[in-house]
């Protein structure tokens, strides 16, 4: 095995272009997903706050949330995973203390926002970005914050939406001149446009490719095409997963009995089998 979590990390962007980042919500679909063969998965800000507490994606989870979450998903899989800190929680010391407990609990890299500390969700109005200089502070605290210099700290902007593209090509420049491993650029509405962004930038960009919100639902073959270097399904599973519970509820509390929709479920002997069960009684 690489030295850390955070070399894997790399080396994975490297060798798969682009790099699919799936999206696991809890320790048990990690290993789900690690079986069907993803090279790197995804922790969700918006994911723990939803699933884990009942709370809607506006800064109301804390980084201890967050990271106890993380460490669930880093005990069971050795597959490297980027979580989302959303803006670091704080000021430079806060966003420090971040970085260091994401690396305590084995993650291999995470994304900071350039939104205001009262965030929203990347895909709906009302977002707010704070000056460039305040966001060049938060990576250098990251920087500075690592001990692994393979950890990666990923620059994630939100000021497509709130300033329009040149601007936000010159605040990803500056966060790159700062020191920024990766780039994730929220809420695009084009190849064009992603590949403007690649042509501007000299780091990997990394694409979310989120339903339901304002960016086109590319294939990998689009985004290659285009020179991205990662692509981010980061709640697909987990909103299959819950469409799948509703109707299964429904169908239970209208039919008295769950025959059904049996057929609709993962069987006991499948769960051992990723859970290595029956190899753990011997």
């Amino acid at each position: 095995m690489e030295k850390s979590a955070g070399t894997r990390f790399r080396k994975a962007v490297k060798e798969e272009t682009p790099l699919q980042v799936v999206g696991a919500i809890n320790a048990y679909a990690a290993m789900m997903a690690k079986s069907c063969g993803f090279r790197a998965l995804y922790l969700s800000g918006a994911g723990v706050a939803n699933a884990a507490y009942g709370l809607p994606d506006v800064g109301l989870t804390t980084l201890d949330n967050v990271a106890d979450e993380a460490r669930k998903i880093t005990e069971v899989v050795d597959t490297p995973l980027l979580v989302d800190i959303d803006t670091g929680w704080g000021n430079s010391r806060m966003v420090a203390r971040t970085i260091r407990t994401m690396e305590r609990v084995g993650v291999a890299a995470v994304h900071i926002e350039d939104q205001s500390l009262d965030k929203r969700c990347g895909h709906l109005s009302g977002k707010a970005v704070v000056p460039q200089e305040e966001m060049v502070a938060r990576i250098k605290a990251a920087l500075d914050a690592r001990s692994d210099p393979f950890f990666v700290i990923m620059a994630r902007t939100d000021a497509y939406g709130v300033e329009g593209i040149d601007r936000a090509i010159e605040r990803c420049q500056a966060y790159e001149k700062a020191g920024a491993d990766m780039h994730f650029i929220e809420a695009l509405s084009s190849l064009e446009e992603y590949q403007r962004f690649v042509a501007a930038l000299e780091k990997p960009i990394l694409a979310n490719m989120t339903e339901f919100g304002v960016t086109p639902l590319f294939t990998r073959e689009e985004l290659r095409s285009v020179g991205v270097s990662l692509i981010l399904y980061p709640l697909s599973a987990w909103r299959a997963m819950n469409l799948a519970a509703l109707k299964v509820y429904q169908d239970i509390r209208q039919e008295g009995t769950q025959k059904h929709v049996v057929d609709q479920m993962q069987t006991r002997e499948e769960l051992y089998g990723f859970l290595n069960y029956k190899k753990d009684e011997n």
